[in-house]
Formats: structure tokens, sequence, C-alpha cells
């Protein structure tokens, strides 16, 4: 029986056609039904004594026929696939952990006679997840198959689910060739094909993410690959004397980024308290008490806008190193994604849609080490400018607005001289940065909280790693100096009384922990969600977000009449 040929197996699609209103009350109805007759559809345990991967790495070398009925197993996964031979001989696809089995449910092997057989599986629809007993072996056409001897429903799937195009393909080798596009394992640092996704809407995909899970096994992949990529990070800090911390999400201040925060009010406390933006300062804190190496992985909240790369809540990593300065820190940042690449892709080199699904991926390339160029050396060069020296003189914030306007560089108000020195370097640097690219020593109107350059004045010891043109990461060495910090946040202040609302604000007992010594520290923070986006083929950062903030669904209804509220799915 089990070596049937495929084309007398067929889809059991009796439901495809039927309204999805229709199909959940005949459900609900069914559901009812059992439910009267004393048998419960949601059974409390279901013992699995093998998991799908396990048992596919455990029976896969038996031979095409080969059956081990002296062996006993039970499995448990959800049906994504039904098809009959007869109403004597069902076929399932059971998937569990992103793996999938045959089940071969034949009524030779089942203690119902052939009448209540046929019943109880003209019941079991897609999506179920059921548990299965039975023993393993091969079909003569040598599928890795279950022999189910019995079958329970654990978990009802009361909504009919999207089929994939390939199922309704009238030529089975068609059909055939989209199952493995389909079906093929995706791993980090290879392209992605969403065109082969049975679930494409984005908007269903990002508020019912679960659906998204169920439906395209790759997301599956592209979520334990983040869960990866935090495990290593975690791996190579731990395993170099490093210590992992919390610090508090509400706080008094907004310090340690320029950033629009978050606020919200205590009641118990009756003050307003802001959402952070960074954890800088409150790491460096720890370092003065004699944490020397100590990090963060957490989320943040800043208050700005969405794209494809930017998010309202995001999550960052940030380590402090005493006694390290940028240099060190640009080292250990190309060993630890050198490293990570490697290990999770297998090789230095990666594939992504840098410029769009629609056009073939690019190479990037994360063999070390990474080019390195001077920011005011290559602007300069680029742009054919001369930037004044005094970059808090009103000469030179006069020059960087009539550059700006000279190359159509856009930059809103307020234009202060950091703006507006950030939008060309966004404009002549950051376009040539698709390779890792350090972009060093930042000038010190950039840059509130880095120690200044030990040998060239009005800048910092400062570097921005940029990938595919984006920013991923930010470090450098700290500014330890409190009198010095205090005038640095006096000339923040400036910028903000001239409209900036994302330059920062005076930290007092920040100034105060600095009196009591910080050590020569190093300190970086690099965007797990970016990091992730480029390891997974990602062009939109809700790709990697579980459960990415969402439009009201209300709101959308009056998209283009005012401002809509963001909402979580």
């Amino acid at each position: 029986m089990a070596g049937k040929s495929q084309h007398q197996k067929k889809h059991v699609g009796e439901d495809d056609n039927m309204d999805p209103i229709q199909y959940l009350q005949n459900r609900l109805a069914s559901l009812a039904s059992d439910k009267a007759a004393g048998i419960n559809p949601y059974p409390h345990k279901f013992t699995v004594s093998i998991s799908v991967p396990e048992f596919t790495a455990a029976y896969g070398s038996l031979d095409s026929g080969e059956h081990a009925e002296t062996i006993e197993v039970s499995l448990a996964g959800r049906i994504m696939s039904k098809r009959a031979s007869s109403s004597k001989l069902f076929f399932y696809d059971l998937y569990d952990d992103s793996a999938k089995v045959q089940v071969i449910s034949d009524a030779r092997h089942s203690n119902m006679d052939e009448d209540e057989f046929s019943r109880f599986h003209s019941q079991i629809k897609r999506g179920d997840i059921v548990g299965i007993c039975g023993f393993p072996g091969k079909s003569k056409r040598g599928e890795l198959s279950v022999f189910g001897k019995s079958l329970m429903v654990l978990a009802p799937c009361l909504h009919m689910l999207p089929r994939h195009a390939s199922a309704y393909s009238s030529n089975e080798a068609e059909s055939k060739k989209n199952e493995r596009q389909t079906t093929q394992a995706w791993q980090p640092g290879l392209a992605r094909n969403p065109d082969t996704y049975a679930l494409k809407d984005q908007e269903t995909r990002y508020r019912q993410r679960y659906l998204d899970l169920m439906l395209n096994p790759e997301i599956q992949q592209v979520f334990r690959t983040r869960a990866r990529i935090l495990s290593y990070y975690r791996s190579f800090l731990d395993s170099r004397g490093f210590v992992e911390v919390e610090t508090p999400v509400l706080s008094m201040v907004p310090g340690g980024a320029s950033a629009k925060p978050f606020i919200t009010y205590h009641n118990e406390l009756e003050t307003e308290l802001y959402m952070r933006v960074s954890p800088e300062l409150n790491l460096k804190k720890l370092v003065v008490g004699g944490l020397n190496r100590v990090y963060e992985i957490g989320k943040q909240f800043r208050n700005e806008g969405v794209d494809l790369t930017h998010l309202p809540e995001f999550t960052m990593c940030e380590f402090y190193m005493a006694y390290s300065d940028y240099n060190d820190l640009m080292n250990i940042t190309e060993e630890l994604l050198s490293g990570m690449v490697k290990e999770l892709t297998g090789s230095y080199k990666m594939k992504y849609h840098g410029d769009g699904l629609s056009n073939e991926p690019i190479e990037i390339d994360f063999t070390p080490p990474f080019r390195r160029i001077e920011l005011i050396e290559e602007l300069e060069r680029r742009s054919n400018l001369k930037i004044p020296e005094d970059l808090y003189s009103e000469e030179a914030n006069n020059y960087l607005v009539e550059a700006c306007q000279r190359f159509n560089v856009n930059c809103s108000l307020p234009r202060t001289t950091a703006r507006l020195l950030d939008k060309l370097v966004g404009h002549f640097l950051e376009e040539s940065c698709v390779n890792p690219t350090f972009i060093i020593n930042h000038p010190e109107v950039m840059s509130p909280l880095a120690k200044g350059h030990r040998s060239r004045p009005g800048c910092t010891e400062r570097f921005e790693l940029f990938v595919n043109k984006r920013e991923l990461c930010n470090a450098y060495t700290e500014l330890n100096d409190p009198e010095v910090q205090r005038m640095r946040f006096a000339k923040q202040l400036k910028e903000r009384e001239s409209g900036d609302e994302e330059a920062m604000v005076l930290d007092e007992t920040f100034c105060s922990a600095l009196e009591y010594g910080l050590p020569p520290t190093g300190g970086m923070g690099m965007g797990i969600d970016r990091l992730t986006m480029l390891l997974t083929d990602s062009i939109n950062v809700k790709e990697v977000i579980l459960y990415p903030p969402m439009r009201s669904q209300e709101d959308n209804s009056t998209k283009g009449k005012g401002k809509g509220k963001l909402d979580q799915p």
C-alpha cells in the first residue's frame, strides 16, 4: 500500500471551496457533537517519545520499502497536507520544529473497523494538531514515514488555512517543483524567496504572526537565527569576562543618546518618567563601581519615525570595557561579526537583497579587517568641500547649510551643525559602505559622550560601523572628565533650546559618578534587529520582530485623514 504511485494519491480538498464562515460553523458543530458524546476534543496530555527532527535523524537511513515494525514511536505536530488513496488509506504531512514527516494511516494497522476508520479520518482537517503512535519505515518510493497504528486529535484548527498554490497545480511535475522550492531549507546567509510563501499578505503576516510561522516554515528559521545571533553574542562576551546586567527601563532623565523619548507617568511617585533611549550612562556608572566589563541586551524606546530600518522599540546590545579604547573596540567588532557570520553561514560572504527583492541579491563580505575611513577627510574629498575647523561657530553652520542646499541634501529644522554634518555624511559616505566599513574620528559637535581625540583637535575617538549603507553599531573611547562632560551637556542644551528635541539633557547624577573616577573605557552599542536583518536577508525590520508595532486597524479605515496611533497587533 505504501508504495502506491503518487498520482494515485489525491489531495483531500472537499473543503477548499467552502465559505470560511461556513467552515468555522461546521467545525464548531463537530466539536459540540463530540462534547455531547462525552469526547474531549482537547486532551490534557499526549506523551511524545521522539520529535520529528529526531525521528528523521534516527530513521532516515532505512532502505526503501523497509519497515521497523518492532519499534514503537509516538510523535506530535500539525497536519499541513492530507491526501487519500482510498477510504482505507490516508497520507498526511506532519510538521514539527520546522521539520516534516509523512504519516501513513492504513486501516489494516488500525484498531478501528473500516467504516469507523473512514469516518474518523474524514474529520481530520489541515491545521489540526495530532499525536500519532506507530512504527518507522520508508515507502517503496523511499519517503521516510510513520506508519500510524493510532492517531489522536490534540487541538483542532477551527479555521480554514490558505493552501499553497502548488497544491492546486494540475501539472504534477510543476506541483513537485513548487513544493521543493517551498520546503527547501533556508539557511542564514542565503537569499530568501518570499514568492514561495503560502501566506504572502504582509498585514496578515505581521498581525497574526502565528499564521506566518505556521504556513511559512522559512519564518521559523528567521527567528531561530535571531536566537542564535543573541546566543553567539552572549557567548562571545561571556568568554571574555563580561558580566550581563540589567538597568532600568524607566528613568528620571532620558540620557545616553540623541533621541526623542517616550514619556509616561508614575502614579505612586507622582512624577513623569522617561522610557530609556539607551542604557549607556547607567552602564558606565557600573564601570565606575568596579564592574570593569559589563553588557546589556535589551529594549530601547525612541519616539521617532517608522521606516524599513527604524522602529520606536528596538533591541540593542551595549557593552563597556575598562582599560580599552576605540582601537580595541574596532578589533573586537571585527572579531565578533566575522566570527558570527562564519559560524552561522559557513563563510565570511553572504547574500542580501540590498537593492530590493525585485533585483538580484548582492554579496556582502565580512572578511576582516574591515575598511576604515576618516569622516571629515573623506567627506571633504568626496564633496570637494573645505569645512571650517571651528564647528561650533556660526560660520561653520552657515557653510554647511549652503553645502546641503548646493547638493540638494534635505535637512529639516532645526539645522544644527551636528544634523547638517550627519546628512552630508549620509549623502556622500554611507552610500559607499556596502561591505563592513568603519567611519572614524567624528567631530566633537556630533559626539557629546565621546572622549576627545588624542592627536586630532576638535575630533573624538569614535567610530560607526556601516554595512549595506546602514549604521550597525556606534562606539567610542568614553569621555571620563566630569568637567568636560558638563561643558558638552551645556552645548547640547543650546541645541535643545534651538529646537532640537533629540539633543541630550544634563544628567547630573552621571557627572557626579564621573567625579569618583571612570577608568579609561571603550563602549559600543549594536542594533540586534539590523544585524538580524542582514543575516536573514530581510529588507524590512518588521520581518525580524515577532510582534512589530502596527497601525490600529480602526485607523487604517481613516488613513490619510489624520495621524493614526500605533498599536500592537
